[in-house]
Parts: C-alpha cells; sequence; structure tokens
C-alpha cells in the first residue's frame, strides 16, 4: 500500500495514500482504544463539523485573511463532509483525552486533503491547503468542537422529538380504544376506585407529551455557541467581527436559530446547558420507564396475575418452562432507561470536573448525551412498534374485578357515610361477600334504585357527587 510522510512537532509518521485524515487522527487512533466507537457513528456529529468548517472559511474569506481561492476549496470540501461522503474517515473514538482536540483535527485533515484532491494536488501536500492554517483558521478546539457538537445535539433531539410524539400518540390511540373498558384504578398496589383504561392510557400519553416541551426548552440553551472564542475566550488569532460574522454564516447553513454567546470567556467553559439537558432525558426516562413498569405489571399473569391487558407474544419466554412469554419489550426499554439514568451522572462530574478556562472532558459528556438520545430513541420506537400498537384489553376479567372489588365501597361514602362504608368493607373483606350484596340486600342501606345510579359506568369513570 502507498505511504506518504506527515509530520507534527512530536516527529514524522507514515500515513495510507488513500485514507484522507492525517498524522494527528492516527495518533488518536493510536491513542485512544475506549469505546470502539468511532466519530462516524454519529454522523450529525461530522455533518456539523462540516458546517463549522464552511462558515469558518466563510467568515474568513470575507475578512481576507485567507486567500479566496482556498477558501472556495474549503467551502466545497466542508459540503461534501456535510453530505456525508466522507463519514468512513472519522475514525477517532468518541472518548478521549484532550478536549475534543482529536475530533477537531479528524475534520481539519480530512476537509483539507479533499481540498487538496479537488484542487489537482496530492493528499499531504499542506503548503497549498493546510489542516491547521486554513481548515482551522481563526478557530480553537475550545470554540469548534464544542459549537459542532450542539449543531449536532439540536439535530439529534429534532429527530427524538418525532419519536417521543409518535410513543405518545400510540398510546393516545389506545387510550380512544379503551375509552369504554371499566377497570379498577389502584394506590400502593391496592384497589383504589374504578377508572377508564381509556383514561389509564391517555395518561400515558400526557406524560410523555410533556416531555416534548422540556426538550424544546433544552434545545435553546444549547443554541448558545462560543464561535470565535478560540482558546479561552479572549478571541486570540481571530479577526475583528468574525464572531458575529461566523455565527451569522452558521444560522444561514444550518437553519438554526444560534446565538453567540454574550460572554465568550464563560461560554467556553460553562456546561451547564449540557447538565440541563442530561436531566430532561433522566425525566424522560424516568417516567417511560415507569410506563413500562406499569404495562409488566398489567399485563402479569396471565392466569395468576393481574391479565388486565395482553402485550404482542415476542418470543418464547423460557428455555424450561413451555408456554411461557415474557414482556421482553418493556424490559428491554426498562434497562436503556437505567443507561440513560446512569449516563445523567456521568454528565454531572464530567460537568464539575470543568477547570478554570476549559471543561476537557466534553468528548465524555459528548458521549453520554449521544449515545443516551440514540439508545432512548430507539427503546421508544421499539415499545410503540413491538409493544404499544399491539396491545389488548381483557375488559371482561377488568369489569369483574371492579365489581367484586371492596374499593367501589368508596362510591357509597356520601349515600350512608364513611363508618358505614368502613363497616361493609370490613366485613367483605373478612366474609368474601360482595359489597352490593351487604349494601342492599343484607344491611339495606342503600336501595337499589340507588345502587344503579351510582353504579353506571360513566358515573364510575366520571364520578358525579351524589348522596342521599
Amino acid at each position: 500500500m502507498a505511504k506518504r510522510i506527515e509530520h507534527d512537532f512530536l516527529g514524522e509518521k507514515e500515513i495510507p495514500q488513500d485514507v484522507y485524515y492525517g498524522i494527528q487522527t492516527l495518533r488518536a487512533l493510536e491513542n485512544f482504544h475506549i469505546t470502539g466507537i468511532p466519530m462516524k457513528v454519529e454522523p450529525l456529529f461530522v455533518q456539523a463539523l462540516g458546517y463549522v468548517k464552511k462558515a469558518a472559511a466563510m467568515a474568513n474569506r470575507d475578512l481576507g485573511v485567507l486567500d479566496k481561492n482556498i477558501a472556495e476549496y474549503i467551502i466545497k470540501a466542508s459540503d461534501r463532509v456535510i453530505a456525508g461522503e466522507f463519514n468512513d474517515q472519522f475514525l477517532t473514538d468518541l472518548i478521549q483525552g484532550g478536549a475534543g482536540t482529536s475530533i477537531n483535527m479528524n475534520a481539519n485533515e480530512v476537509i483539507a486533503n479533499v481540498a487538496l484532491e479537488m484542487m489537482g494536488k496530492e493528499k499531504g501536500q499542506y503548503e497549498f491547503c493546510h489542516p491547521n492554517n486554513h481548515v482551522n483558521c481563526s478557530q480553537s478546539t475550545n470554540d469548534a468542537y464544542p459549537t459542532a457538537f450542539r449543531i449536532a445535539l439540536i439535530n439529534k433531539l429534532t429527530i427524538y422529538k418525532e419519536i417521543l410524539s409518535d410513543l405518545g400518540n400510540a398510546f393516545a390511540a389506545k387510550g380512544k380504544e379503551f375509552k369504554d373498558i371499566l377497570k379498577m384504578g389502584r394506590t400502593q398496589l391496592q384497589d383504589a376506585v374504578p377508572m377508564s383504561m381509556g383514561d389509564e392510557f391517555t395518561a400515558f400519553y400526557t406524560n410523555i407529551h410533556e416531555e416534548i416541551a422540556r426538550v424544546e426548552e433544552s434545545k435553546k440553551l444549547i443554541s448558545e455557541i462560543n464561535m470565535g472564542a478560540t482558546a479561552i475566550g479572549t478571541g486570540v488569532n481571530a479577526p475583528k467581527g468574525y464572531a458575529e460574522l461566523v455565527t451569522r454564516y452558521l444560522r444561514e447553513i444550518t437553519n438554526l436559530d444560534l446565538q453567540l454567546a454574550g460572554d465568550l470567556i464563560e461560554a467556553t467553559y460553562d456546561t451547564g446547558a449540557y447538565v440541563q439537558l442530561s436531566g430532561v432525558l433522566k425525566r424522560t426516562a424516568v417516567k417511560i420507564s415507569k410506563i413500562c413498569n406499569d404495562l409488566r405489571l398489567l399485563s402479569s399473569g396471565p392466569r395468576t396475575g393481574l391479565n388486565e391487558i395482553n402485550l404482542p407474544p415476542m418470543q418464547p419466554g423460557s428455555s424450561i418452562m413451555p408456554g411461557k412469554v415474557n414482556p421482553v419489550i418493556p424490559e428491554v426499554v426498562n434497562q436503556t432507561a437505567f443507561y440513560v439514568i446512569g449516563a445523567d451522572l456521568t454528565v454531572t462530574m464530567a460537568a464539575e470536573a470543568g477547570q478554570l478556562q476549559l471543561n476537557v472532558m466534553e468528548p465524555v459528556i459528548a458521549f453520554s448525551l449521544f449515545t443516551a438520545i440514540s439508545y432512548m430513541g430507539n427503546a421508544c420506537k421499539t415499545l410503540q412498534d413491538k409493544c404499544v400498537v399491539g396491545i389488548t384489553a381483557n375488559a371482561d376479567r377488568t369489569r369483574d374485578m371492579v365489581m367484586n372489588s371492596i374499593g367501589i365501597v368508596t362510591q357509597l361514602n356520601p349515600i350512608i357515610g364513611y363508618e358505614k362504608s368502613a363497616a361493609i368493607a370490613r366485613e367483605a373483606l373478612e366474609t368474601g361477600k360482595s359489597v352490593h350484596d351487604l349494601a342492599v340486600k343484607e344491611k339495606k342501606w342503600v336501595t337499589q334504585e340507588k345502587w344503579d345510579e351510582v353504579f353506571t359506568f360513566d358515573n364510575l369513570i366520571k364520578p358525579q357527587f351524589i348522596n342521599k
């Protein structure tokens, strides 16, 4: 295989001639064997780096600090990166030392060599287009990396919001389907009062859709960028007006409402927006995991559990117990939620670990947020497609459980009072007799007509105050 020689201030290395990355990317490939997950698995991040390099070249061209011809080739090369043409060249591990320098240089080297090839030059002829001097002009890892990270996050969150909306709507559809099914509501796993199964599933919809607004709030926080800050926020090596101009170009080419931070020194080290977003992701994961707990409980049985609903059977549930089917989809969503909850702690500790004018732990924050969004998005799609849409209800069983429960005595409080209702509940519990028989037939504290008035379906699920 043909090789080329590249150098940096640590020395020289041989680079395969057919690759577009260079010596600093190669050093990263040698140094960071951590997750085994390279940048290319996050194409939105690669795309965002292309946006950053393109906008920087446009601003530098306009401000006269970058040769117009070189700038145009960088812009064209960046467009090809944005289009995903060179994703396979972005190989650095997502977790790495150096605050993201390796990822930034991976982008600089790929774009430089693509530009060189378009110029008719050989890869590595950096005197014509240099990764640092030209592609990284007026930039530092400390503003280019977090800006690209935030652009990628915003675009991932847009997709995530759509997934949440689809899952919520699937629960809403079940809410309509089950609206006429009577069931017993429960608190502390004990019988409480009757409700509609439709209302239970509609509440799942409401629970999920609340999170969409929280995600949108987080997107707005992340939309503040620090391009032009360069090393620590002072703008060293960047021309006057560059920060505002590059931000304007980024808004135009990404079609995102990106805003330049008011204090670039603070913005260069602050990771508070990531902590906020991570908390939102954790909150959503907790809510969806709780819903999955409910689905597993409501479908328990089939003979000795609640057996109020049936989840779609996805696979045999045991290597030894014939006929056993487990709720594997809610289970896998639970486990994904546990990962997201753990990732939130990682983000918290990494954000706290910042020192002075930079937080060098941003790569692990990026890894944690990218994976949390991706994994939870996959889990939500799986839950919707392989579970929620196929749920069926056991209406006769749920109605029988309601009418045979002791919890329905609560409906009689306004008519016979709490003490008599409690006496009926105690006797029903001790003897196994029904609330109806005790209240109407034996004690005659309630007439059959009043019973029929109180215990209609509509009044059980949307109770009206009825007294003597």
